[in-house]
């Protein structure tokens, strides 16, 4: 049974029977009879390769940053790198958009974005006279720096279509799209996500793909997985360990044992022992360290009758020696 093609790998140096695997998948795939967490195994020269979503719910304490832009989004930056309203007469700098009518119209509303960010849409007639006739008396006042995090939140408006195609390649956590305001937040605790991995795929690997999905700039160095069971026993998964596996072997309720995301310097592991007395109110728990403390006073009282009764027999066994004698 020491033959590789019987073992699955679980972890650095841990190996399990392959028809152990099997069985616990087999309840695995019962429990999510007719649902999309059901996973599907194959064999590649002779070794299990077992492949589905695994839910995986959020546990940080810290808040998380979204991507500006997605890979596959393009948005162009103004003609300077630091200052966004040197570049917003696109006309008379000779923009190579200008000859096109329908795109000169759709190119020439960055003008009209150096309204403060809470003005609302059915302003813009009115604010773009007032910013043209700015730009001809006081033209000077427009040449102010902005970050770059601000030139992508007042960037064109993009038409129905261009936004479908962003979302499609940038998933939400629970809704939450990135917009320059809650681009840094923290995900609601115990909300739940999923990803698609492979039996073959380590902890790090797995982080990568989750925070790949989200487009969270945060690195998989920051982060780390965790078994959390109803218990309260908390145990972090590492970095040679390989989840989706050792989600098999813990069962397929999610009541009993769930996977969680967690901070790598935040996050605690609890074992079992512990684990059993963490659900019990403050004063139970203090009832437990008086009673606790009494045994201790009991058992420091036996040790000194015993000690005391000790010497009492040696000082008298030495008593009762010859004056002469000696002790060898």
């Amino acid at each position: 049974m020491d033959d590789p093609e019987y073992r699955v790998q679980i972890g650095e140096n841990k190996f399990i029977r392959k028809a152990t695997v099997l069985s616990h998948l087999k309840t695995y795939n019962l429990y999510y009879e007719g649902q999309n967490l059901q996973l599907r195994h194959r064999e590649e020269e002779g070794e299990l390769i077992v492949e589905g979503l695994l839910n995986i719910f959020w546990g940080l304490r810290r808040p998380i940053r979204l991507q500006m832009q997605d890979d596959h989004e393009r948005i162009r930056p103004p003609p300077s790198s630091t200052s966004w309203h040197s570049g917003c007469n696109l006309d008379s700098q000779g923009s190579p958009n200008s000859t096109d009518g329908q795109q000169t119209t759709q190119q020439s509303p960055p003008t009209v974005e150096v309204t403060p960010p809470d003005s609302q849409p059915e302003d813009s007639d009115v604010m773009e006279e007032q910013a043209e006739e700015e730009d001809s008396d006081s033209s000077a006042q427009l040449f102010r720096t902005k970050s770059d995090a601000g030139v992508l939140r007042r960037g064109q408006r993009r038409s129905p279509s261009d936004q479908r195609k962003i979302r499609r390649h940038r998933f939400s956590i629970n809704g939450h799209f990135y917009n320059h305001k809650t681009s840094v937040f923290t995900p609601a605790f115990g909300s739940v996500t999923n990803v698609r991995i492979n039996s073959c795929m380590r902890t790090p690997q797995v982080l990568r793909v989750l925070l790949n999905k989200f487009k969270i700039e945060n690195s998989p160095d920051d982060f780390a997985l965790y078994l959390v069971h109803t218990s309260g026993e908390r145990a972090k998964l590492k970095r040679s360990d390989y989840p989706l596996v050792l989600r098999i072997m813990q069962g397929p309720c999610e009541q009993v044992c769930k996977v969680f995301l967690m901070e790598e310097d935040l996050g605690e592991e609890v074992t079992y022992d512990v684990a059993q007395y963490i659900k019990f109110e403050m004063p139970v728990l203090k009832s437990f360290i008086t009673k606790l403390k009494e045994e201790e006073d009991r058992e420091v009282v036996k040790l000194r009758r015993r000690y005391t009764y000790l010497r009492c027999r040696i000082e008298k066994e030495l008593g009762c020696l010859p004056e002469g004698a000696t002790c060898m």
